[in-house]
């Protein structure tokens, strides 16, 4: 790979990063939104990053329900941007999808957009072009809508923005990107540092009694977080689109690639509150808050309250002839993984002569003693199969994975014992060298030969919940690219796939959407966070037949591998719009596709 496919790591000459900061906008209120290079530290590391306004994450913009500002987008990064209002059912052209909706902002180019905010909530924004990499880099920003309704949440002390992310830092820098197109295109690329609010570790003061409200958004690229907190109680009201159905506690909440969350926490007791990632295998700490001193707060007497939203309940009642009828529209995820189980013919490795068996070659040739043109030879049988991501499910015969649902690969063959020269085959070795005669790199000699083979080694474990919560192969999902791992979305009526795929619809039409995360024919089964732009929203009908028990409006929902949803999306704004999977790499290998709301 040329060093030029690569974007660059270097830190010299460039700003520092600022921490983030609130921004208190008003109605017709005018922002600048600058995107620019920045370099920042990352516990002991300088890397090289992308940001808004200088600052990982960008400014969190605080506005009022049915408010509209203007922002001027000017880019000085080093890719074509767009920004994606997420979540927010605004004006389609300005919804920053690149061909749908808008042309990419240059370098060195600017935007202007309006953005209008309807709903009250939590909401963000983002790059919508090589989103795996901008997007990665540092390019994402929150955005808080505070309701007209001064009784719509319940009472806080205050509140607090936590976006959950991860990198991947290698020799001291960001891992590098191709500027050719994405890599880590079978899992996503899982970072081996978390940060919280753009920083390896979070930390806050708070009192006892204190009430605080968190709006949580996990912008990472493919992990799936499990927040939780130990030694406080978290109650949790919001979701992607304003307030749940139902006020829950809870002990953790999950959220997948883009999904948010609001929860209300209360501060019992001094001394220490930790900040969790958990996952069935491990706990990873995030940092604290320092509870110290008391305050008498009427939140905290108001806490104990859970409170039942009145349209919500409405809507369940609106809503359950839609659980009981057929879809209008089924949409079923797959893949396809040349780069374990090819394409069609497997790749020819080496030739024979048909009358001379002993002349062999590995490329194409004719023989010296007869002039026959060699042909491929024969492969050595597949006695033996393997797991990609579980070594240790094997198989005599072509099967799949009982434990991911993969389809199994032909074993690595025995270990090489004996290289030889292909031009001076009197040279040998018991390992990899070249030869001293012409210099030529020794070879598996014939009897060792092996058949293609893959580092299976993942260091982790499967939950057996149809989550991956690791990079379970992360030497194959190196080398996956656009080539050699394919997502689709397929359409089930039409077979149509991807930006194939043509869905038109009516203004305020409420149509019922299958979800299908398929096992069989999927070469690589995982879960996928679709979703849906601006057009409206969604409720969950049903995960697997059980129906939805506590129902809030969604842009995003997570579909474990196998699972089934039933979603009734609502069309409440006209245009063409955007639907794809979250898993940045996924989206940028073409996992999405756009359909039209009419008037």
């Amino acid at each position: 790979m040329k060093q030029s496919d690569f974007f660059s790591t270097e830190t010299m000459d460039l700003p520092q990063a600022v921490p983030p900061t609130d921004v208190h906008l008003n109605d017709d209120d005018r922002f600048v939104l600058h995107i620019g290079s920045v370099r920042k530290e990352l516990g002991e590391d300088e890397v090289r990053m992308l940001a808004y306004n200088r600052s990982i994450p960008g400014p969190n913009l605080i506005v009022d329900q049915d408010s509209t500002i203007t922002v001027d987008v000017t880019n000085e990064g080093d890719v074509d941007a767009t920004v994606h209002w997420h979540g927010l059912r605004l004006e389609n052209r300005y919804d920053g999808v690149p061909g749908d909706t808008q042309a990419p902002i240059e370098v060195g180019g600017t935007y202007t957009c309006r953005v209008h905010f309807p709903d009250a909530g939590f909401y963000w924004y983002h790059p919508h072009i090589r989103e795996d990499y901008a997007q990665d880099m540092g390019l994402s920003g929150t955005i808080v809508v505070r309701p007209t309704d001064p009784s719509y949440w319940p009472a806080v002390d205050r509140e607090l923005t936590i976006t959950l992310d991860d990198v991947l830092i290698e020799d001291g820098k960001m891992a590098p990107f191709r500027r050719s197109g994405p890599t880590f295109t079978a899992m996503g690329r899982f970072g081996n540092v978390m940060l919280i609010n753009g920083e390896t570790e979070f930390s806050d003061n708070a009192a006892a009694g204190e009430v605080v409200r968190l709006n949580l958004v996990n912008t990472a690229n493919t992990r799936i977080f499990n927040f939780g907190l130990r030694g406080a109680r978290m109650k949790l009201v919001g979701g992607d689109s304003g307030r749940y159905e139902r006020e829950v506690f809870v002990d953790e909440v999950m959220l997948s690639p883009s999904e948010r969350a609001i929860v209300d926490v209360l501060f019992e007791t001094e001394g220490q509150v930790l900040l969790e990632h958990r996952t069935p295998e491990h706990v990873y700490q995030l940092g604290s808050f320092i509870v110290d001193g008391t305050l008498q707060s009427s939140a905290a007497a108001a806490f104990h309250e859970l409170r039942v939203d009145p349209a919500l309940t409405d809507e369940r009642r609106t809503i359950a002839s839609d659980c009981d009828r057929e879809p209008d529209k089924t949409l079923s995820f797959t893949s396809e993984m040349p780069l374990l189980y090819g394409r069609g013919a497997a790749a020819v490795t080496s030739y024979v002569c048909p009358m001379h068996p002993e002349v062999t070659d590995t490329k194409e040739s004719t023989c010296p003693k007869c002039g026959m043109k060699l042909i491929p030879a024969a492969a050595p049988a597949v006695t033996s199969y393997v797991c990609p991501m579980h070594p240790e499910v094997t198989d005599t015969k072509e099967s799949t994975c009982p434990k991911c649902g993969m389809k199994l690969i032909p074993a690595a063959a025995p270990a090489v014992t004996s290289y030889v020269c292909p031009m001076h085959p009197e040279v040998t070795d018991t390992k990899e060298s070249t030869c001293p005669k012409c210099g030529m790199k020794l070879i598996p000699a014939a009897s060792d030969a092996p058949a293609a083979s893959h580092n299976y080694d993942h260091g982790h474990g499967d939950s057996g919940d149809g989550l991956e919560w690791e990079d379970l192969m992360p030497d194959i999902n190196r080398q996956t690219d656009l080539s050699n791992m394919i997502w689709k979305l397929v359409d089930k009526e039409t077979g149509a796939v991807n930006h194939e795929i043509s869905w038109d619809f009516k203004l305020d039409e409420r149509v019922k959407i299958r979800l299908v995360n398929e096992m069989e024919g999927s070469d690589h089964p995982m879960h996928h966070p679709f979703h849906v732009h601006g057009a409206g929203r969604f409720l969950i009908l049903s995960r697997d037949g059980r129906t939805e028990d506590n129902l809030v409006w969604k842009d995003t929902v997570l579909l474990r591998a196998g699972e089934t949803v039933d979603i009734l999306l609502h069309l409440t704004n006209p245009g063409l719009w955007m639907a794809h999977c979250h898993i940045a790499e996924h989206t940028e290998s073409g996992m999405m596709f756009s359909f039209r709301v009419e008037p």
